[in-house]
């Protein structure tokens, strides 16, 4: 009990101090993200997993149904907030605001439980125990990682370097393909101009939230060897979520829950 109180009130007072900062921008951001004749609609267009008015860029009719291309999502995502549901760029407070709704996102919190369920499996870190008690450590320290990756990779490096951190789907991904893709996104990301570039704000997040970590874990994992383990971890998790973020649209269309669908980019569907 010692363990856990402080190191899920870190990831609350992380959680808590996003929210008062984004009550703060978005007042100020609010007027720039409203799109032209806005008002004038039904405001259930702007709900979340709700059908938008075809007013995005169509899929090229020359295309196959069975065909390829990158794009973005229709409608944004409650459960996974980083897949793209718009072909523009994001804004600083845009990034800050992804940040603050992947931290309390059901993907965030369902892997951080399975996360500590791993670690309780193999007694990770081994000074936290057993039982329900050191079951909540683990999950406090799953939780505040991946709230400390996400402020780092999502909003400050991403801003920084003004990077785009969200995740751009693929309509009718191929499994093998997927796997691939997902695997390269770790690594690819886009710019603010749309442009292919190094993931180096999606790499240095997990780098700095493990360095950050060493601040509240055990010291049995305050090494080089445990962080570079964990770093990897971390990775291996990303590219997992990134496989289940391929397939987001398809799963939604192939349960009858939503007509999720996959929009091309604008100039960009004759990519694979």
């Amino acid at each position: 009990m010692l363990k856990r109180m402080p190191v899920l009130q870190f990831y609350f007072i992380i959680l808590l101090s996003s929210l008062l900062v984004l009550g703060w921008l978005a007042p100020s951001s609010l007027h720039a993200q409203q799109p032209a004749g806005a008002g004038t609609g039904s405001s259930s267009a702007n709900l979340p997993d709700s059908p938008k008015p075809q007013q995005q860029a169509q899929p090229n009719t020359s295309m196959g149904t069975t065909s390829r291309f990158i794009g973005y999502a229709l409608n944004r995502s409650i459960f996974f907030p980083d897949i793209a549901h718009s072909p523009k760029p994001i804004s600083t407070g845009e990034k800050f605001r992804l940040f603050v709704d992947q931290g309390i996102s059901p993907a965030y919190l369902l892997g951080s439980g399975i996360s500590a369920a791993v670690n309780q499996a193999n007694n990770t870190p081994g000074s936290t125990g057993q039982g329900w008690g050191a079951y909540g450590t683990r999950f406090g320290y799953s939780l505040a990682r991946a709230s400390s990756t996400s402020f780092f990779g999502t909003f400050a490096f991403a801003s920084a370097l003004h990077q785009d951190p969200r995740f751009f789907p693929e309509s009718n991904p191929k499994f093998f393909h997927a796997l691939k893709y997902s695997a390269v996104r770790i690594f690819v990301t886009r710019n603010d101009q749309g442009r292919d570039v190094f993931n180096s704000s999606g790499l240095l997040g997990p780098a700095a939230a493990e360095a950050l970590s060493n601040a509240y874990l055990p010291t049995s994992e305050q090494t080089a060897s445990r962080a570079a383990a964990r770093y990897g971890s971390d990775l291996a998790w990303r590219f997992a979520a990134n496989v289940f973020k391929e397939y987001w649209p398809t799963l939604f269309r192939s349960m009858h829950l939503q007509s999720l669908k996959v929009m091309p980019m604008p100039g960009d569907s004759s990519k694979p």
